[in-house]
């Protein structure tokens, strides 16, 4: 009986990691629209404040879509190091 409880306790006890970890790890999954986001939602990306949002929006508005995240060292401030941070975090 014991080792019946400890297997259930221990089950249990998987589940409700796994569970908790679930919102977590789909989070990780959404990706910023990088040609339709706002600045409030540029800003939340890795390396990316206020003023580089703004200036991507504005870069957006001034030059057309972005067609990749490389593009986006046309704008000041951001290089092939952000470019590469934020292409898992962003689509087109």
């Amino acid at each position: 009986m014991n080792q019946q409880l400890a297997h259930y306790c221990r089950t249990a006890l998987l589940l409700l990691v796994l569970g908790l970890a679930t919102p977590a790890l789909a989070a990780d999954d959404t990706t910023v629209n990088i040609n339709t986001a706002s600045v409030e939602q540029l800003a939340e990306l890795p390396g990316i404040g206020e003023a580089k949002a703004a200036a991507i929006v504005k870069d957006r508005e001034a030059n057309g879509p972005y067609a990749s995240s490389e593009d986006l060292t046309r704008v000041k401030g951001i290089g092939e190091t952000i470019s590469r941070r934020l292409s898992d975090h962003i689509s087109f």
